[in-house]
């Protein structure tokens, strides 16, 4: 999953691609480069992040999803978004997946909207705060609280991908803790993406940047997909696309 942030403050990438022109380029590059899918992003959500208003996410989500699919991108789009409404204006636009950072917790709407197009969707683990008593089993039980709600609204179970949310609602301690027991979550028997690009836990355990954390990233993919997770949320799109293959090529070989 290439990612493709048409924000003007996103972590790595704000700015870059904000302009519809930018945004539809980089989408087809990063096909180009192997995605098998565009994720596209109008808010967001580093740390200390400023909320945008529904009207705004709208205005920079719905024309980008609109000109890729005119333009024919061959991947499926993504939403990344938590408003129901962006969900439902992207899926008429010509989105196919909904990816929602609160796992249908934050928009009460999003599982009933999800269900009645019959898409796709990833849940995400994410907690306002990173307060725990039993951190592994409360990841678990608050992943199969998501998954509880978008089953009672309809989404159908082959529709449901999990995210284990690292770097959301998460010390640095637990995002590392958690990444040594993604099979745990592979366990619970749906796909599992996973979105480490360029986040703080590598580029903080290597003291870079984000933009200088490639390694640290393909470590990460590579110990991902070993785990069982099958889908990368990614900005180094070429880089990861090999470091996948070579991974694959061992653990299933």
């Amino acid at each position: 999953m290439g990612i493709l942030n048409v924000t003007p403050d996103s972590f790595s990438d704000g700015g870059r691609y904000d302009s519809l022109d930018r945004a539809v380029e980089r989408a087809f590059a990063m096909v180009e480069e192997g995605a098998d899918m565009i994720d596209v992003g109008g808010e967001s959500t580093r740390p200390g992040f400023a909320p945008v208003t529904l009207e705004e996410e709208l205005e920079r989500v719905v024309p980008v999803v609109r000109a890729l699919t005119e333009a024919g991108l061959p991947v499926p789009i993504s939403v990344d978004t938590y408003k129901a409404e962006v969900a439902r204006r992207a899926l008429d636009a010509g989105a196919h997946i909904v990816n929602d950072i609160w796992g249908f917790k934050r928009d009460p709407q999003m599982a009933t909207v999800a269900a009645a197009y019959d898409c796709p969707v990833i849940l995400m683990h994410n907690r306002a705060e990173a307060v725990y008593e039993d951190y592994d089993a409360e990841v678990i039980a608050d992943l199969r609280a998501c998954v509880d709600i978008a089953r009672r609204a309809g989404v159908k179970d082959d529709n449901i991908v999990l995210d284990p949310g690292i770097g959301f609602g998460k010390t640095y301690e637990h995002n590392l803790r958690l990444m040594n027991r993604l099979h745990h979550i592979a366990a619970l028997g749906y796909p599992v993406l996973l979105g480490t690009s360029r986040k703080s836990m590598v580029y903080r355990t290597l003291g870079t940047t984000p933009n200088d954390a490639l390694e640290g990233t393909a470590a990460t993919v590579a110990f991902g997909i070993a785990q069982g997770c099958s889908i990368i949320r990614v900005h180094d799109v070429r880089e990861m696309k090999r470091v996948a293959a070579m991974t694959d090529a061992m653990i299933r070989h």
